[in-house]
């Protein structure tokens, strides 16, 4: 393994190959121990490094040029979502993930101490969600009630099957008045299975919901607003990381910068759909600008308690409805990194302002 990586690495070999490669590196990285309720240290030692999957991130600080201001060495890798992260994780491939809501529960449900140590949302998340309820050809649903009796498309342990968890509460209904199918979240599974008649309803997000509608309106197809927030995105670490206090100072340099980047992209908008949908994403410019548009505008709380509520709703609906013990929040959540992000923006602010 070579001495010096580059910070702007992006490995582009599968996710497996990918952590095999990356734990080569992860297990030469030793720090001091830190206790978990100590202060986080002020500065990153030299020679840190963190592997981070977060390309999204990744490509916003390369365009900003604010990857020139992390003081350690990062290694990106091309790793998102809850099952691939939670994969490198065990792989001891991975410092820092960027996910949803919901793999940070799965990973500590599996035996995966993990903490969430940055969290993200949208500022009108019910005018930007990330998913529609994707309807059938054929099938009549038109609001939450019309669920009942369903076959509706599941994802255990994903941002998706949670949403259809807490959208049967919303409407009153249980599992057992639906059907849940299992099948994997990824690519357009779903909208090829509602298109097929092989299931009813399914979540549906980001250009899948235009090209569905488009391929299948005129067949009948349609989709919903399910009108519950589903925003949520989140850095989190595992346990045993944050304990290592170099890694924890170089993760708490990251989240710093991690809010301020968010902003950039969003302050942006040429730049980066073109940066990162086009050039990263291979998407149509127009796809972007569908992206982007249907994003919206970052909110980086400086605050968690709203958030942490929100999501101790949805821990409550997801134990009980996949048979799971109720995560205690004050575990779950390392405040150590509360202000951080927010206080990252706040700064960069405050220096443009007075230039």
């Amino acid at each position: 393994m070579q001495a010096e990586l580059s910070r702007r690495t992006l490995l582009t070999v599968p996710p497996v190959l990918a952590a095999a490669s990356l734990a080569a590196c992860a297990e030469e990285d030793t720090g001091p121990t830190l206790a978990l309720d100590a202060a986080l240290p002020q500065e990153v030692p030299d020679g840190t490094r963190l592997i981070v999957g977060d390309p999204q991130t990744q490509v916003a600080l390369e365009l900003s040029g604010l990857i020139d201001e992390l003081t350690f060495e990062v290694q990106f890798a091309n790793i998102s979502g809850g099952p691939k992260t939670q994969e490198a994780f065990r792989a001891g491939a991975l410092d820092l993930g960027a996910v949803a809501d919901i793999p940070p529960l799965q990973a500590n449900w599996t035996g995966l101490p993990s903490k969430i140590v940055a969290t993200s949302y949208r500022v009108d998340p019910l005018e930007h969600p990330v998913y529609d309820l994707g309807i059938a050809p054929g099938v009549d649903v038109t609001e939450l009630a019309d669920l009942e009796g369903k076959r509706i498309a599941f994802s255990p342990g994903q941002a998706q099957g949670a949403l259809i968890l807490r959208v049967l509460d919303k409407a009153g209904l249980t599992q057992d008045d639906v059907e849940l199918v299992e099948l994997p979240s990824n690519s357009d599974a779903y909208s090829n299975a509602l298109a097929g008649g092989e299931i009813d309803v399914a979540p549906i997000g980001g250009t899948q919901v235009r090209s569905y509608l488009n391929k299948f309106a005129s067949d009948g197809a349609s989709t919903i607003p399910h009108g519950l927030r589903d925003d949520p995105w989140l850095l989190y670490s595992e346990t045993e990381t944050l304990q290592n206090a170099d890694k924890a100072a170089a993760i708490a340099e990251y989240v710093s910068l991690w809010g301020v980047a968010k902003v950039w992209a969003w302050e942006h908008r040429e730049e980066w759909i073109q940066g990162y949908y086009v050039e990263r994403e291979g998407l149509p410019y127009e796809d972007g600008e569908y992206l982007f548009d249907r994003t919206g505008e970052p909110d980086v709380p400086a605050d968690w308690t709203e958030g942490i509520a929100r999501h101790e709703e949805t821990i409550a609906i997801v134990a009980e409805g996949t048979d799971r013990p109720v995560l205690d929040t004050d575990e779950l959540y390392d405040r150590r990194f509360e202000t951080l992000a927010a206080d990252g923006i706040a700064s960069r602010a405050g220096a443009e302002a007075a230039q």
